[in-house]
């Protein structure tokens, strides 16, 4: 079900106890595509929330959601459904000091390690 949402390497990983681990961070070239993990409807595409930048949320189903931080730029809006691979944003370093994607899974609201649900590279 489940795609890389950009091609890179993953710089910081999940540690559940750690405030900002809470996804990983894959470290990927200024102005790559970011693409959708998996399809959704986009419930959050903007810059309003500390630390994460330019962020898209993508909620899956009801159990899970997923979020993309840092980005340059936005090409998603809010309440639009996205195809699985559908490029949604501009990688980027909004927040941050050099280009990488923030990415986290969230399953029942609740952030879980990313990497047991993305295919092996």
């Amino acid at each position: 079900m489940w795609q890389w949402p950009v091609q890179g390497k993953v710089i910081s990983t999940f540690k559940r106890n750690t405030v900002d681990r809470k996804g990983i961070k894959i470290a990927a070239k200024e102005g790559n595509s970011v693409k959708a993990a998996a399809a959704g409807k986009v419930v959050y595409s903007g810059n309003g929330l500390i630390s994460y930048g330019n962020l898209v949320i993508i909620k899956h189903n009801r159990t899970y959601l997923s979020a993309y931080a840092h980005n340059r730029k936005l090409l998603v809006k809010e309440g639009q459904m996205i195809k699985s691979g559908q490029k949604i944003a501009v990688l980027g370093k909004t927040g941050t000091e050099s280009p990488r994607l923030y990415f986290e899974i969230r399953k029942n609201g609740k952030p879980v390690n990313p990497i047991k649900y993305l295919p092996r590279s």
